[in-house]
C-alpha cells in the first residue's frame, strides 16, 4: 500500500506542474513563431545552448513539466542541444524554487545552486550535440490534425496561422497539446511516474542523510537522485532537512541539482524523443556536473568559513491538495478523450466523409 501510496502522491504532485507546461506548449504552438526558435535555439553552439538554458531558468516547472514544452520547442524547430539546455534548466531552478532557497537555505546556496543548474544545462547541452540529428519523432499530424475534421484543410489552418492573434489559433495550440502530444508522452509518463513512485518508497530523501559528506556520498546522492521525481521547490524543505541533519552542504547540492533536474519519467520521453545515445550523454553530464557543483561548493565553503548553518530558516508544504485533485483530473480527462476519439473510426468502419 506505500508504493501506491507513493505513486499516487508523486501523480498529485506533478499534475499541476504538467497542467501549467502543457499549457505553455499550448501557447508557444500557437504564438510562438517558429523562424524566432530557428533564431535563438536553432544552433548547436555555446550561445543557443546557453539561451535555452537561461530561457527556461525562470519558468516554475518540475522536470514532468517541462517535457511538453521542451517537446514542442524540439519539433518546432530548436536543435537538441539547446532543447536540452531548456529541459534541464527550467526544472533545475526556478522564481518559486529560487525564492523558497533563498528564504530557507539562505543566499550562498542561493547562488549556489543557480550557478549549478545553469553550469548542468550548458555542459549537458553540449555533450548531447555530439550526437548529431536525429529524424524527429513526427507529430501525429502537426498543428494541422489537431484541428482536423470534417471540412477542415490545410488552407484553413494556413488562414488561422497567418492571424495569431485569431481564437482559432489558440484553440488550435491547445488541441495540439492537450491533444496530440499529450497522446503522444502519456504511457511514458505514467511509466516513468510508477516507477519513480516505486523508487521513492523503497528510498526516501530522508534515508540519503545516513551517506556521509565526501565524494563517494556525492556520487552515490547522484545515482539515487536522478530517478526520483522532487521538483525544485519541494525538494527545498527535504535539502533544509538534509543540512540540519548533518550532511555537507556540497552534498545537499548535489541532491538539489540531480533530483528536480531529471526523473524517470524525463528520461523515457527524452529517450523516444532523442535516442540512446543522446540519454547517455543527458544521465552522465547532469551526473557529472552535479557532483562536481557539490564539490566545488564545499571547497567554497571550507576556504572561505562561510557560516551556512547561520543562514537556514524554516519551511512548510507547498500545493495544497485542492489544486493537485483537479489538475490531476483535468490531465486524465484530456488523455482519456483523445484516445477515445481516435478509436471511434477504427475497424471496419470508415471516418465520416
Amino acid at each position: 500500500m506505500s508504493i501506491l501510496n507513493s505513486v499516487l502522491e508523486l501523480a498529485l504532485t506533478a499534475a499541476p506542474w504538467l497542467l501549467i507546461g502543457l499549457t505553455l506548449a499550448a501557447l508557444i504552438k500557437a504564438w510562438f513563431p517558429e523562424h524566432l526558435l530557428q533564431r535563438w535555439l536553432g544552433g548547436s553552439g555555446l550561445g543557443s545552448i546557453t539561451r535555452g538554458a537561461l530561457i527556461g531558468t525562470p519558468l516554475p516547472l518540475c522536470s514532468c513539466g517541462a517535457i511538453p514544452v521542451a517537446l514542442t520547442l524540439h519539433r518546432n524547430g530548436a536543435s537538441r542541444g539547446p532543447t536540452t539546455a531548456f529541459l534541464i534548466g527550467t526544472p533545475g531552478v526556478g522564481a518559486d524554487s529560487l525564492a523558497l532557497t533563498y528564504a530557507l537555505l539562505g543566499p550562498f546556496m542561493l547562488v549556489a545552486r543557480m550557478l549549478g543548474a545553469i553550469g548542468s544545462a550548458i555542459v549537458t547541452g553540449l555533450l548531447v550535440t555530439v550526437t548529431g540529428t536525429r529524424q524527429q519523432i513526427p507529430e501525429p499530424s502537426d498543428i494541422s490534425g489537431c484541428c482536423s475534421g470534417p471540412g477542415h484543410t490545410h488552407e484553413a489552418t494556413a488562414d488561422v496561422a497567418a492571424n495569431p492573434a485569431h481564437i482559432d489559433t489558440l484553440k488550435a495550440g491547445f488541441r495540439y497539446a492537450f491533444g496530440d502530444l499529450l497522446r503522444d508522452i502519456r504511457n511514458w509518463l505514467v511509466a516513468g511516474i510508477v516507477l519513480a513512485g516505486v523508487l521513492m518508497a523503497l528510498v526516501s530523501p530522508e534515508m540519503l542523510s545516513d551517506l556521509g559528506s565526501g565524494l563517494l556520498p556525492k556520487i552515490l546522492m547522484a545515482v539515487v537522485g536522478l530517478p526520483l521525481y522532487i521538483c525544485a521547490a519541494a525538494a527545498t524543505p527535504i535539502a533544509l532537512g538534509l543540512l540540519v541533519a548533518g550532511l555537507s552542504p556540497g552534498t545537499v547540492l548535489v541532491f538539489l541539482l540531480a533530483a528536480p533536474i531529471t526523473s524517470l519519467a524525463t528520461l523515457t520521453v527524452y529517450r523516444r524523443e532523442m535516442g540512446t545515445p543522446a540519454v547517455l550523454l543527458y544521465l552522465g553530464g547532469v551526473l557529472v556536473c552535479a557532483v562536481a557543483a557539490g564539490w566545488l561548493t564545499d571547497l567554497a565553503i571550507a576556504r572561505t568559513g562561510i557560516a551556512l548553518q547561520a543562514q537556514l530558516s524554516q519551511g512548510g508544504e507547498l500545493l495544497p491538495e485542492f489544486v493537485e485533485w483537479p489538475a490531476l483530473l483535468i490531465l486524465l480527462a484530456a488523455a482519456w478523450w483523445p484516445a477515445k476519439a481516435a478509436n471511434k473510426y477504427t475497424g471496419s468502419a470508415s471516418p465520416p466523409s
